[in-house]
């Protein structure tokens, strides 16, 4: 970071010493005024006048009197742009792509697209030399989908960009198709992506980890209504329709404000209880995920997870006595 703020220092612009000035004050400490004029070589009216202007862009920069007074970023009301480093660029996409490709984070995938369009080449290959080196010691299977597939097909969303790629059925055919995607949908640890199939002039759900990289066409669409609520109520119906997708009703013992976001919809039944209500494709994540919850539970439907889980009960009960 003192590199990035030396080169930009030595630069006379207004542009390059504000960010040379904001990636001194995004770290996490307190500058004295004449220690930010000495490192960017200019005066402390100049500082306190590019501080006003750090605040009208609505960087909320705090400043504060006396001897030991100085400045730095605090707390806004909204998320300011950032300035990282080489190395803090490369970790953050790293985790982006680790937590993406685990199909549990719409989010990740936003934000690691966003990350990834403006990362300059030679930070791309460290990140991509970085997922191909390392492994996870604990996995829960293969990851779902790749991290870079699911973050061009998120920009091509954003961008209502046209895309073409090569997707292999479930019989192990593949086919060339040509379509306008509209969303990303997570479920379990697989991902689905929901788009308009110009060859079959219909819509279409597909398997991310099914599909190849795309190829942007460059070719922008106007959107189009989707014939359902929303993506995710399109993805349980097509699924319905070749696979069973187990719906979980379940009345968790903790509060739903503990539990919200890691699990299905929850329905708060007081202080310390609520109702859940998700689906997944395979009994084994539905109790897997339950199990992992940290708290007491009681399944209502559908019976299939109750003897799933009556199984697993058996057979931890016979493991733990066998080492007894």
């Amino acid at each position: 970071m003192s590199h990035m703020a030396g080169i930009l220092g030595a630069m006379s612009n207004t542009p390059a010493r504000l960010l040379s000035l904001l990636s001194l004050l995004q770290t996490p400490r307190e500058w004295p005024g004449s220690e930010l004029a000495g490192r960017l070589g200019v005066s402390l009216r100049t500082i306190r006048r590019d501080v006003d202007k750090l605040r009208d862009l609505g960087y909320p920069v705090h400043a504060t009197m006396g001897a030991v007074g100085g400045y730095r970023l605090v707390a806004g009301k909204a998320m300011p742009p950032l300035l990282l480093d080489d190395e803090e660029a490369v970790a953050i996409a790293v985790g982006l792509r680790a937590h993406a490709a685990a199909g549990v984070e719409e989010a990740s995938v936003r934000a690691l697209a966003k990350l990834e369009q403006v990362l300059p080449a030679r930070l791309r290959q460290r990140v991509g030399a970085l997922g191909r080196a390392t492994e996870p010691l604990l996995t829960w299977g293969q990851p779902a989908a790749d991290p870079s597939v699911l973050a061009s097909l998120a920009t091509a969303i954003t961008g209502r960009e046209r895309l073409r790629f090569a997707y292999t059925r479930h019989d192990g055919t593949s086919l060339e198709r040509h379509a306008d995607p509209h969303k990303l949908v997570s479920a379990g640890r697989r991902w689905y992506l929901v788009a308009y199939d110009l060859d079959r002039a219909d819509w279409r759900v597909f398997r991310v980890d099914r599909l190849a990289p795309p190829q942007p066409t460059g070719v922008r669409f106007a959107p189009r209504d989707l014939p359902s609520r929303d993506a995710a109520a399109f993805v349980t119906a097509s699924l319905t329709e070749f696979a069973p997708v187990y719906e979980a009703v379940a009345t968790l013992h903790a509060p739903a404000s503990r539990l919200a976001g890691r699990i299905g919809d929850l329905t708060p039944l007081g202080p310390d209880r609520c109702l859940l209500r998700g689906h997944a494709d395979t009994l084994e994540y539905l109790a897997w995920r339950l199990l992992t919850l940290g708290c007491e539970f009681e399944v209502h439907e559908p019976p299939e997870l109750i003897a799933h889980l009556a199984e697993l009960g058996g057979r931890a009960s016979r493991a733990a006595a066998a080492r007894g």
